[in-house]
């Protein structure tokens, strides 16, 4: 039998990733602590350049190679290019927070790498197998990212949770493959599709094998009842992690309900669609009637991911292309919008103080005006206030379950939407009608504050002209 070599052409931004990321690991080892800086810069040099090469080599139609494992298409590609941009924005915010508290070392970095490239794997995985080695590689460098701080004993306390619950959640995640693998034959998610094609979708197994996989990436996502480690973890974490945490893993998790349920279980729609309605009913209600209990900021924003997690489940159980550009569209702005909230939250942030509780907040306008702008913007994005981002990434989001006759969801998706703009906006209100608690005068440097300023004015460009974005979203899924 001749072997054939596949085509390295389209993975190169992926081989990019790794030799550099063991590259900084290297370097890393001879670099004394003043000489830091040296590995910061490598890091954030690897996720531009990648950023730029995913755009120089962006896909026309799809291709698929390393043996039907991987693919590259639009999507994918979309995907990746935000990914890179996220991280390097959270390396950028992390930077001086670290350095404040004795952690700015090559660890936080090089695990950040390899967590990117486990998320770019799975964004372009093809088969059941390399979704899970994606997810695996992303999920053991968070495991050890939110452990980086070993003199805390929350954060020691926090990992060894997410360690436990997440390793449930990939043996459920197994067990689920391994399902489908014994119904269909093969881990290849075209080949899945055909066989359930041809089969039909009265097969017991793979019925439990869905059953599995949906918990395992429910999990993965953070959505009610399997939500149980994520305000832990973001309170638990050092804010630097939290952010990486709470970010660009949001648009993975993404591409891999896209990959496992419409591109390999396609057929099963009726099926993941109602659980996929339980979970987002369950996301949206919880995460916005506990938030409001919440004095913790880093915990409130944890409850509002569960909720923001209920809303991109609304886009992708509509099973319409509206429905998946929506999610999609939706996905990238919550991670604008987290990247944003937790930057402030970092810059806030000093030598042994941590703005970790919503007082923490008060009077930011008298300290910074235009860091309480940009705050009101990310609070006022996330609450769907109109005319910014994240109202018109809710209004598609509904309009594509109204589309397909699910009224009575767009409605409950409204209640609380309701719900969730006060523990939004009396963020706001801290910031501009209190008193401030504190005197002490915000630095920034200036590399930092045109990033998080265009972080924030981009917010406002979206809602006001989403166009753009929205059209990119929907050219992407139809490659």
């Amino acid at each position: 039998m001749n072997f054939v070599a596949p085509d390295f052409m389209p993975v190169l931004p992926e081989i990019f990733v790794l030799t550099m990321a063991c590259l900084v690991l290297v370097v890393d080892v001879f670099l004394e602590q003043q000489q830091r800086h040296i590995t910061y810069g490598l890091a954030q040099v690897t996720l531009l350049a990648t950023a730029l090469l995913l755009l120089l080599t962006f896909a026309r139609v799809p291709v698929t190679t390393m043996f039907g494992h991987y693919i590259k298409d639009a999507m994918g590609d979309l995907l990746k290019f935000c990914i890179c941009l996220a991280a390097a924005a959270v390396f950028l915010y992390s930077r001086d927070y670290l350095r404040q508290r004795d952690l700015f070392k090559g660890e936080y970095f090089v695990l950040g790498l390899f967590g990117v490239l486990g998320m770019m794997i799975m964004v372009s995985a093809h088969s059941l197998l390399s979704v899970y080695l994606g997810l695996e590689l992303l999920s053991l460098s968070l495991y050890a990212l939110v452990a980086v701080d070993r003199d805390s004993p929350v954060g020691c306390e926090a990992a060894m949770k997410y360690f436990v619950l997440g390793s449930l959640a990939s043996g459920m995640l197994l067990y689920g493959i391994s399902m489908v693998y014994g119904a269909t034959g093969s881990v290849d998610l075209q080949v899945i599709a055909d066989v359930i094609a041809k089969q039909g979708t009265s097969n017991l197994v793979l019925v439990f094998g869905l059953v599995f996989l949906v918990v395992g990436l429910a999990f993965k996502l953070g959505a009610v009842p399997f939500h149980m480690w994520l305000p832990d973890i973001y309170q638990g974490a050092p804010t630097s992690v939290t952010l990486y945490i709470g970010s660009a893993p949001k648009l993975a998790a993404f591409a891999l309900l896209m990959r496992v349920l419409v591109d390999g279980l396609g057929a099963f729609q009726n099926d993941w669609q109602q659980m996929l309605i339980i979970l987002a009913v369950l996301s949206m209600a919880l995460g916005n009637l506990v938030a409001i209990a919440q004095t913790n900021i880093k915990r409130m924003l944890a409850y509002s991911t569960i909720s923001h997690v209920g809303f991109l489940l609304l886009g992708i159980l509509a099973g319409t292309p509206e429905g998946y550009s929506a999610s999609m569209f939706y996905a990238i702005v919550y991670v604008l919008m987290a990247v944003g909230a937790f930057g402030v939250i970092l810059l806030l942030s000093r030598t042994g103080f941590e703005a970790e509780n919503i007082d923490d907040f008060k009077g930011l306008n008298d300290r910074s005006p235009w860091l309480a702008f940009i705050m009101m913007v990310v609070m006022m994005s996330m609450a769907g206030i109109p005319f910014m981002a994240g109202f018109y990434a809710k209004w598609v989001v509904l309009q594509a379950v109204i589309n397909i006759g699910f009224v009575w969801l767009a409605l409950v998706g409204v209640v609380f939407s309701v719900v969730g703009a006060f523990y939004y906006l009396r963020v706001v209100k801290c910031i501009y009608f209190d008193k401030p608690e504190q005197s002490e005068s915000i630095s920034i440097s200036r590399d930092v504050e045109i990033v998080i300023s265009a972080n924030g004015l981009l917010l406002i460009i979206l809602g006001l002209y989403p166009t753009a974005l929205m059209t990119w979203c929907s050219t992407a899924l139809l490659n």
